[in-house]
C-alpha cells in the first residue's frame, strides 16, 4: 500500500524545496511540490512540523512557510547573526540557536517569542530537546555542553569540554546522547552526565540522526554513510551514498523497516531502505 511523503530541503541559493513522495513496494516516485525563495542569504537550518517548515538564514531571520496553504507565513526577527540550529518539540514549541549565542523558545500558536535564553559566550552551534520536552541540551564555540530546564529556561547543567563540539542529539528515548567533536561520537549516559565510550569516523562528521535506541546513522566529509552501534560502540556497516562529501543525513521509521534520507554537495537527495534486522542495506 502506497503512502504519501513531503520531504523538505534548504540550499546555499536560499531556496527551500518541496516533494512529495509516493512510496509503493517497488519503487518510489518524488515530484516537486513546491520551492520557495525564503531568504536572501544561504540557508543554514531547516526543521519542519506536521504543518510549518521554518527555515534559518546568514540573514539573521527564521522565516515560516505554511505547508498546508503553500504560503509565506511571515518571519521571526530575533537574533542577531546567522540562524544555526532550529527544532521542533511536537506541535506547540520551536527552539531556535544563533551565533548570536541566543536560544529562543517560541510559540508557535502565535509565534511569538517565550524565552530569550543567553545560553553560549560564544556561537550556538547545535541543541537538542529530550523526549520529554522538558530539557534541551545546547553546544557552542565556548567549548561548553549545557542542559536546559525548558520549564523556567535555566541552565541546569555545565560540562567543560576540551574542544569546540558541533552537534548534539538525544537518543529517541532519551536516556543517552552523543555529542560530536570533528570526527568523534562520544556517547553520554543521562544519569551520569559522563562520557560511555567514543567511536572515530574516518573523516570530520557534518550530521547524525537515530534510527533507534541504539542505532545512529553518521554521514562525514566523505561520500559514505555509516551505521554506529551507541550501545557495544561499534560500526555495524557502511554504504557509499553519493559522489562527493554526504552534507546531511536524516531518517524515519515506516512500518517494518527504517528510511535514511542523505544530502549531498553532488546536487543530489537520495532515500535508502534498510532492514534493520538484518542490518544491511
Amino acid at each position: 500500500m502506497a503512502a504519501m511523503l513531503e520531504l523538505v530541503a534548504g540550499s546555499y541559493e536560499q531556496v527551500i524545496f518541496g516533494y512529495h513522495v509516493k512510496t509503493d513496494e517497488k519503487e518510489w516516485t518524488a515530484t516537486a511540490d513546491f520551492t520557495h525563495h525564503a531568504h536572501i542569504a544561504s540557508i543554514t537550518a531547516v526543521a519542519a512540523s506536521e504543518r510549518f517548515v521554518v527555515t534559518g538564514s546568514k540573514d539573521e531571520t527564521i522565516q515560516l512557510y505554511d505547508m498546508k496553504k503553500k504560503t509565506e507565513h511571515g518571519a521571526l526577527l530575533h537574533h542577531d547573526g546567522t540562524i544555526t540550529c532550529l527544532e521542533f518539540y511536537g506541535t506547540t514549541h520551536l527552539l531556535s540557536g544563533g551565533e548570536d549565542g541566543l536560544i529562543c523558545v517560541w510559540s508557535t500558536k502565535k509565534w511569538e517569542c517565550l524565552k530569550t535564553i543567553g545560553a553560549h559566550k560564544g556561537h550556538v552551534t547545535s541543541l537538542s530537546v529530550h523526549p520529554s520536552g522538558k530539557l534541551a541540551l545546547s553546544v557552542g564555540t565556548d567549548k561548553t555542553l549545557r542542559t536546559w530546564n525548558l520549564i523556567n529556561g535555566r541552565s541546569a547543567f555545565i560540562k567543560n569540554l576540551k574542544q569546540n563540539a558541533h552537534i548534539v542529539r538525544w537518543s529517541p528515548d532519551g536516556d543517552k546522547y552523543v555529542v560530536i567533536v570533528n570526527d568523534n561520537v562520544n556517547i553520554y549516559d543521562l544519569e551520569t552526565a559522563s562520557v560511555t565510550g567514543t567511536v572515530t569516523n574516518p573523516k570530520r562528521i557534518s550530521s547524525v540522526t537515530f534510527l533507534n535506541n541504539s542505532i545512529l546513522v553518521v554521514a562525514g566529509d566523505d561520500e559514505t554513510v555509516r551505521l554506529c552501534d551507541t550501545v557495544k560502540q561499534k560500526w555495524l556497516c557502511e554504504f557509499k551514498a553519493h559522489d562527493t562529501r554526504v552534507k546531511a543525513v536524516d531518517s524515519f521509521n515506516m512500518d517494518d523497516y527504517c528510511v535514511i534520507v542523505t544530502a549531498s554537495n553532488d546536487g543530489f537527495i537520495k532515500m535508502w531502505r534498510l532492514q534493520l534486522k538484518e542490518a544491511r542495506l
